[in-house]
């Protein structure tokens, strides 16, 4: 049964067609907000992350895709890879919504989210199909290739055609893992006000029995939990599920860590936070690589936010590349790979600044769209209430984003009411100081985009920003009370297109 494809040729057809559609699109970009070292779609839309796999010597990334247009509609797949995890190569569409389980109108169904396994040497993906009818439908369906290029839909499709319930929708984004010789999937689920993450056992990828619900709500986590991913990491029998639960503002996704059971196919919760803190991470999936690292990336946009690429001609972009590890108590940590080094240009460094109560300080070279910054508070000896450091400036101050630290709130913000076009808004973090009194952070800054982590790895915060091209000024602050900055290191990062 593994060796049976559809001999119908209308899924390539449709291949072609899209990508005839990007290269054309992708002459016709306006390049404003266009991000310089972020996964982002040659043209058109980009939403989740799919398939995300180490195989055959690269690591491959495919997303929700429309080819045709910046705005969501029928969904296919798009390809990239790369042999570093910073440059990466687009690839030919891998799917096309061209079959009645993953084909209907005009409105985003489609091929929809998934994921993507090595089986024996078969490159394998298992996703959703998804069709807009009179009552939507959801199944769950698998796809081959023998080159990692070229992707044919399995004859018999769909592999699971029913939920639980039968209802056939809140039913969608499997993530597929082997441990032993059985293959584990997890489905996002959504069924009497309460998000779940729900398990199938199968021997051969294509015969799949259900197995129950691993995990569900609380009552106070959503009402369906998009995009799980349940993986261990760490000692023993510890795992962590990543869920992008929906209806829960303002709270766009979630980890929960504990053990899973194999055998019972039962997770039990031990923990739960947010994964990142910023408005602008949803569906983040991760893959195993070949050194053994759990690597995430996620869609650096979310549902319902103003989006001002789309006017021009694209939409969308992927976080960077994050290794995931465990602390002891089981909080999950998140650090941007050690690879993204390769980026780093020009360097500036500075010592023992300076910062006066009210003031704003700017240090000679350190400015632009595109750096990372490695900055040390010492507070030891301060008694400022407030630091940080603004970005995106503009000349006469009136635009800019804020990272800031309240320290009696023990609280980490990113402020972009001033930020340009776009939504505004303060994401906050809590954050004790460490050791000493420091305040460690490192920001990566992109066209049209902050990354901002601290607390050792326990804190990210991810925001999209739409600045004004010429604003690139960098200035640092101190409120309440003077404030020194201990350590600065500034890197201008090169473009990977």
């Amino acid at each position: 049964m593994k060796h049976m494809v559809s001999k119908h040729d209308g899924h390539q057809a449709l291949i072609a067609q899209a990508e005839n559609a990007w290269r054309e699109n992708s002459g016709k970009l306006d390049t404003t907000y266009r991000l310089q070292y972020h996964m982002m779609p040659p043209a058109g839309w980009m939403n989740d992350p799919n398939g995300m796999i180490y195989f055959d010597g690269y690591y491959h990334l495919f997303y929700q895709h429309d080819p045709y247009q910046a705005k969501q509609g029928p969904m296919h797949w798009g390809h990239a890879r790369s042999k570093d995890l910073v440059h990466w190569e687009h690839l030919p569409v891998a799917l096309a919504p061209s079959e009645d389980y993953d084909k209907g109108g005009d409105k985003g169904q489609g091929c929809w989210s998934g994921s993507a396994v090595d089986n024996d040497g078969v490159f394998t993906l298992i996703y959703t199909g998804h069709v807009d009818g009179k009552k939507p439908e959801e199944v769950q369906c698998l796809a081959t290739s023998n080159d990692g290029v070229t992707f044919h839909k399995h004859a018999a499709n769909p592999i699971i055609a029913d939920s639980p319930d039968a209802e056939r929708f809140g039913f969608r984004d499997p993530k597929v893992w082997k441990n032993g010789d059985s293959w584990y999937m997890v489905v996002g689920y959504g069924k009497d006000g309460l998000g779940k993450a729900i398990m199938y056992v199968s021997k051969d990828l294509y015969s799949w029995e259900y197995k129950g619900t691993a995990v569900e709500s609380d009552g106070t986590m959503g009402d369906m939990w998009e995009c799980p991913d349940l993986f261990p990491l760490g000692a023993g029998d510890q795992h962590v599920l990543l869920i992008s639960p929906m209806n829960i503002a303002p709270i766009k996704n979630l980890y929960v860590a504990g053990s899973f059971d194999y055998a019972s196919c039962r997770f039990e919760q031990r923990h739960a936070a947010q994964i990142d803190y910023g408005f602008d991470f949803y569906a983040p999936q991760t893959l195993l690589d070949d050194r053994g690292r759990r690597i995430m990336i996620a869609w650096m946009n979310i549902w319902g936010a103003t989006m001002p690429e789309t006017a021009h001609g694209w939409l969308g972009g992927m976080t960077l590349p994050r290794e995931l590890t465990i602390a002891e108590d089981g909080k999950l940590l998140s650090h941007p790979v050690p690879e993204l080094a390769a980026l780093r240009g020009s360097h500036i460094a500075a010592v023992a600044v300076v910062v006066a109560d009210q003031s704003y300080v700017s240090i000679d070279g350190v400015h632009g769209d595109s750096l990372e910054l490695e900055i040390v508070f010492d507070l030891t000896a301060s008694d400022a209430s407030e630091v940080g450091i603004r970005v995106r400036c503009s000349e006469d101050g009136t635009a800019f984003t804020e990272i800031g630290y309240s320290i009696p709130e023990q609280k980490l913000y990113t402020d972009r009411q001033l930020s340009g076009e776009g939504d505004g808004g303060i994401s906050e973090a809590p954050l004790q100081l460490a050791a000493g009194g420091r305040l460690r952070l490192r920001l990566f800054l992109d066209r049209s985009s902050v990354e901002l982590f601290a607390g050792e790895g326990r804190i990210a915060m991810t925001n999209r920003i739409y600045p004004k091209l010429q604003d690139t000024g960098i200035s640092f602050f101190a409120r309440g009370g003077d404030a020194r900055i201990e350590s600065l290191d500034a890197w201008e990062l090169s473009s990977i297109w």
